[in-house]
């Protein structure tokens, strides 16, 4: 292995819950949560060599994958609604009173538009509001502001 692809495994493997959390609150297909994770990986891997660490690799990781599942969800936009191809079997389906929080919290975020989804979810993974800011681009004082609108605005929901 070279440098390069040891490097992009071990960022792999400790990124990929983020990763994969992220891809999750922008999709209801798993299938869809699957290739957008595919996708950020590949985002990753080509902007790897152009990471030059003016932030935490974390923060790098987050906004790589909040952009690709951002232009993902507009490209699903633009072309309209598929129909999946499944056989109405899923082995993961849970019924448990924890599983049903976490999904119906995941249906009232994924209601919001998709800068607000990215800042719910990185406060829901207990990041400061200065990281949220350095990783979506505004200022730690207009996280605070949109995270009030955003709580009220769930709230009514």
């Amino acid at each position: 292995m070279t440098d390069s692809e040891l490097q992009f495994t071990k960022l792999v493997k400790e990124h990929k819950s983020t990763i994969y959390t992220v891809c999750y609150m922008f999709s209801n297909d798993s299938d869809e949560v699957e290739d957008m994770f595919q996708e950020s990986l590949i985002n990753l891997w080509r902007g790897l060599k152009g990471f030059e660490g003016r932030s935490q690799v974390s923060s790098w990781v987050w906004r790589v994958t909040l952009n690709t599942c951002i232009s993902w969800d507009r490209k699903r936009k633009r072309r309209g609604d598929t129909v999946p191809l499944t056989m109405d079997i899923n082995l993961f389906d849970d019924h448990d009173t924890e599983t049903q929080q976490v999904k119906l919290l995941r249906e009232r975020i994924h209601q919001l538009q998709p800068f607000d989804r990215a800042i719910v979810l990185l406060w829901l993974e207990n990041l400061s509001y200065d990281e949220i800011a350095a990783i979506v681009g505004i200022s730690a004082k207009n996280v605070g502001v949109r995270l009030y609108r955003i709580k009220e605005q769930l709230k009514k929901s």
